[in-house]
């Protein structure tokens, strides 16, 4: 039985990115599924800072059940630059989806729970 993908898992699977996304097959694993959607969210880039944590279910063709929620969110900045970001995010996760996957692989992860977490810490300062 499948569990959750972790946000961490995303997070690292970033530093594997495909080199076009678009004219990739679909995802056969998960391991596949968390390269092709990594690659599609590090295709926008956020404001520093700024962290968010979304949960979605998926079903079998890639769609997002629902709406995606977020479950956890530290914004940075003022009210423009929190607005700006939370809208960059929402354009990113729906650039990505749906998902592309096999049949084999939607049948596999149809309801189940993802999260993903967009953004990050701000660049330390050197002193």
């Amino acid at each position: 039985m499948l569990g959750p993908v972790r946000a961490a898992t995303f997070a690292s699977a970033l530093l594997v990115a495909a080199a076009n996304p678009e004219d990739a097959a679909p995802a056969n694993t998960l391991q596949e599924l968390r390269i092709q959607f990594s690659s599609c969210l590090a295709k926008s880039p956020l404001i520093a800072g700024s962290r968010i944590t979304i949960m979605f279910a998926v079903r079998r063709d890639g769609s997002a059940f629902g709406k995606p929620r977020v479950s956890y969110s530290h914004l940075e900045g003022d009210a423009e630059q929190k607005e700006r970001f939370l809208a960059e995010v929402e354009q990113a996760i729906d650039a990505c989806l749906p998902l592309k996957v096999t049949p084999a692989l939607g049948g596999a992860i149809a309801g189940r729970l993802f999260s993903v977490t967009l953004g990050g810490p701000k660049p330390e300062r050197a002193i």
